[in-house]
């Protein structure tokens, strides 16, 4: 009897849902590869968010995974997958030539259509973090802080001259000494120390070329070794405050904790913990899985393991889980409609193009029309363009898709710069 009522407390959907895990985060450190030399490898993110300073507030940041490098450019605001591509062109393929890999998060840019078209051209792999996990670029993070960090010591109280510093700030950072590396960023990239001051004494023996590249190679070996060592203590360190993920299979089941879900209740204190148990349709890694989730969910499907906890059969069948609120990105965002200017039928689905509202020609996208909430816009452009394909008429041999009344646009499947 005792062991049957353990079981039974044990599987009990009530307790897997309202229940926090009181234990070490789960899932051992995973690092990245490490380069083989510098500028193969890169990550990227924004900081946005800052006061206006000549007609700037992000900052995009740029950061060499080899040599540690970063570059700093300020923009205007968040800017488009378009706009993230010339930049890239700008700042990194100007100065770097093309790198193997791209680590960012799972911003609107990062996840768009062009974005992903303008990678595969390039053949650059475009590494994304898992939904809800920026650790997985936690290097250039890393870098944002010590960026803040220097700007918060010399900017005025109103805020608004940080610009001026991101210059010396760049070179600052660039020329210090990396705990990883042991050496500057600068001195990984171009084998010398540059000059800072006016006088500074210039070495008198100059290297043959051969010389500079055997020292260039060694240099490479050099921080590719202090690299591992530096990785290998991160990760010791790191798993001391984890412990192994459980095993997942394909065919099995798992929790999704609700900590970055934005759930309509009125409490969230009060709110379930855990949502599902929702089907395991592929293990990605040992660290990173995919579910099958609602298409109402508009989130990306594969999750950390310490976002996740295995769902066992009951011995008890019968018991039912407590049903969530409607669920959403806690971090949604929408755009708003300019204008429209055509309709098209594609693979017999109707779509328009769409001018957002900010955005200029070069981002105007081709949207199905499930996506589309502008009901006024459609109708006016219909009377004045009655022969374009529309719902609910006979066009070519096609029915069209109804539109439903969905008000917001996801961004990680649409968003401007992404057809």
């Amino acid at each position: 009897m005792k062991k049957e009522i353990r079981a039974y407390v044990h599987h009990c959907p009530t307790c897997l849902q309202t229940k926090s895990l009181h234990t070490l985060p789960q899932g051992l450190l995973q690092p990245l590869p490490i380069p083989k030399s510098p500028w193969t490898d890169i990550s990227m993110d924004f900081i946005t968010e800052l006061p206006m300073s000549s007609d700037c507030n992000t900052i995009m940041v740029i950061v060499d995974r080899f040599s540690k490098m970063a570059h700093f450019i300020p923009v205007k605001s968040i800017p488009s997958a378009t706009k993230t591509a010339h930049l890239f062109i700008k700042n990194v393929f100007s100065l770097h030539g093309l790198p193997e890999t791209i680590t960012t998060d799972r911003g609107t840019q990062f996840t768009s259509r062009f974005w992903s078209a303008f990678c595969k051209c390039l053949h650059i792999q475009n590494n994304l973090s898992t939904a809800f996990h920026p650790q997985t670029n936690g290097q250039t993070e890393r870098v944002n802080g010590v960026l803040e960090q220097y700007l918060r010591c010399f900017i005025t109280h109103l805020q608004n001259d940080w610009i001026q510093y991101i210059p010396i700030a760049e070179f600052t950072y660039n020329n210090q000494k990396h705990s990883s590396t042991g050496m500057s960023p600068f001195f990984v990239n171009h084998g010398r120390h540059p000059i800072m001051l006016p006088g500074s004494p210039i070495l008198g023996d100059v290297p043959s070329t051969n010389e500079r590249i055997r020292n260039i190679l060694d240099v490479y070996k050099t921080v590719h070794a202090a690299l591992l060592r530096a990785q290998y203590r991160y990760k010791t360190f790191a798993d001391r405050r984890r412990c192994p993920a459980p095993v997942y299979k394909v065919g099995g089941k798992a929790w999704l904790s609700t900590r970055h879900l934005k759930v309509e209740y009125p409490s969230k204190k009060l709110g379930l913990r855990y949502i599902g148990p929702f089907p395991i349709i592929q293990v990605v890694s040992s660290s990173a899985i995919k579910l099958l989730l609602p298409v109402s969910y508009k989130i990306h499907p594969v999750f950390h393991v310490s976002l996740l906890k295995p769902a066992y059969d009951d011995p008890f069948p019968g018991r039912l889980p407590c049903k969530p609120g409607p669920i959403s990105m806690s971090d949604e965002e929408t755009y708003e409609i300019k204008e429209i200017l055509d309709s098209r039928l594609r693979r017999g689905r109707l779509e328009y193009l769409i001018r957002w509202k900010g955005y200029g020609s070069q981002d105007d996208s081709w949207i199905p029309a499930v996506e589309v909430s502008a009901p006024r816009l459609i109708r006016r452009f219909h009377q004045l363009h009655p022969s374009r394909p529309q719902r609910g008429r006979l066009v070519g041999g096609f029915c069209h898709v109804p539109l439903l009344a969905s008000a917001a646009l996801p961004v990680a499947d649409w968003a401007p710069g992404n057809s």
